[in-house]
């Protein structure tokens, strides 16, 4: 399967930075996980081209789409092409 990451990022997706990288990535903010009815967090995923971040690793700082971020883990998705970066907004 032919796969086109530039421009389905570039149709969905938001600006990026790490350091001097800048690219587009996707993100996402699950449900918030209540419990009690109080609400204990929110989930951060970021959709990469893994080659654009390809050194990207926990504690790294990021902004996406102007807000600031801290990686807490990074997985390579299927063929690699993509990644996906769990994150905690800072």
């Amino acid at each position: 399967m032919l796969e086109f990451p530039d421009a389905f990022l570039a149709d969905f997706g938001v600006v990026v930075t790490d350091g001097s990288t800048t690219a587009k990535g996707i993100l996402d903010m699950p449900s918030e996980v209540i419990a009690g009815g109080m609400v204990i967090t929110t989930d951060y995923a970021l959709t990469v081209k893994s080659s654009a971040f390809p050194t990207l690793k926990y504690e790294d700082s990021l902004t996406v789409g102007g807000a600031a971020y801290v990686v807490r883990e990074v997985k390579l998705q299927d063929d690699g092409v993509f990644s996906i970066v769990y994150l905690s907004k800072v």
